[in-house]
């Protein structure tokens, strides 16, 4: 099977600018016929760490918004919780951050909700059978929307190669819980060092897999990987133990996209900017210099052909040098492989396939 991919690039005249283009990408993906009255749409994005500035611009996500609107459906912004400590690893710091880099309401005209709660504890079951996981833990409100809107920044990754809707939609749509499984295998470890033996975690936990004494220790055996004592610790020296490997991560990762977009058949539209291509994930509170020139906008229904449309373009490209870019530089080079050597980043893209959610073939259509 062959999919259909919309590209506009980032040309411009006096009659016809970026906002336009969004808009007959989205016409092409025929927005207007898949969302109605009465449908809750889940516009899912990276509202950026504070100190990053390569995300997605406001301005942009206001025109998706509005064309939503105009269906008659309701579209609320959302992302999830980290699974690390940083600006965005609890709503009330998530939201404080977003709406420092732009997303305000009289901004996007829409509200911002984060979709797994207060800690990232919020998370719905949803079966998919995977080679991995029978079951994945998604976000709650997305898990409840009645259609999704993935607007993503294309990007290199240091665990997956690169980051685009497979990443944003199966990492970003699932809850503390979700993100745990697909990082690690086994549990956190305390930081003796930096625990004060407050039991604020030991409380937290939901199967007792804590004891407290000098310093908190948890059990591997009895703890169930839900990453509650992450959230809670007020020092910050409870750990995830990144011990997964990348082509089970990436796999892991599918299966949670897959949970995420269970019983929204019909009703999923991704929008990929090709833009600041920064060597590493928009997690960071920084971004380095892009490796290629920007290159444009992608559209689709299918989530696995946009992602590989999105990485041929990236390789097609002339590469920057004096960049975190080391090889590939030549049009045709692996640009992801000349920043993360150690990564087969086509995992994700084969899996994704193999479990039927779309197609790495492809036809390009410009608007």
């Amino acid at each position: 099977m062959t999919s259909r991919v919309f590209f506009a690039d980032l040309r411009t005249t006096p009659k016809r600018n970026l906002l336009d283009k969004i808009d007959s990408l989205l016409d092409g993906v025929g927005l207007k016929e898949r969302f109605r009255g009465g449908h809750l749409i889940a516009v899912k994005l990276h509202f950026g760490e504070k100190g990053n500035a390569s995300y997605v611009r406001p301005v942009f996500v206001r025109r998706v918004v509005d064309r939503i609107k105009e269906t008659g459906a309701g579209p609320f912004l959302t992302d999830t919780n980290t699974l690390y400590v940083g600006t965005r690893g609890n709503s009330v710091d998530h939201l404080r951050t977003a709406i420092e880099n732009g997303f305000d309401f009289a901004v996007v005209s829409a509200p911002l909700i984060i979709a797994d709660g207060l800690r990232g504890e919020a998370g719905t079951p949803i079966r998919v059978q995977g080679r991995h996981l029978d079951e994945v833990s998604i976000a709650r409100e997305v898990a409840a929307a009645d259609g999704l809107v993935a607007i993503s920044h294309f990007k290199c990754h240091e665990l997956t190669g690169f980051g685009g809707v497979l990443k944003n939609v199966g990492m970003g749509c699932a809850s503390r819980e979700g993100k745990l499984t697909q990082h690690s295998s086994c549990a956190p470890v305390v930081d003796p060092d930096g625990c004060t033996a407050c039991g604020d975690c030991a409380s937290a936990c939901p199967s007792d897999a804590i004891e407290v004494g000098a310093a908190a220790v948890i059990d591997d055996g009895a703890c169930i990987g839900c990453g509650h004592c992450i959230a809670v610790c007020p020092q910050g020296t409870i750990n995830v133990r990144w011990n997964e490997t990348p082509g089970r991560l990436q796999e892991k990762m599918v299966e949670h996209f897959e949970g995420a977009v269970k019983g929204k058949d019909g009703r999923c539209v991704y929008l990929t900017f090709i833009n600041q291509v920064s060597p590493a994930c928009d997690c960071y509170g920084h971004n380095d210099a892009p490796i290629v020139p920007d290159i444009g906008v992608l559209a689709s229904t299918d989530p696995v052909a946009i992602d590989q449309a999105a990485a041929d373009l990236v390789c097609a490209a002339e590469g920057f040098r004096e960049t975190a870019l080391a090889s590939g530089h030549a049009p045709g080079g692996d640009k992801f492989r000349g920043v993360h050597p150690l990564i087969d980043w086509e995992v994700q893209l084969e899996y994704a396939q193999t479990r039927g959610l779309g197609s790495r073939r492809y036809t390009l259509a410009g608007v």
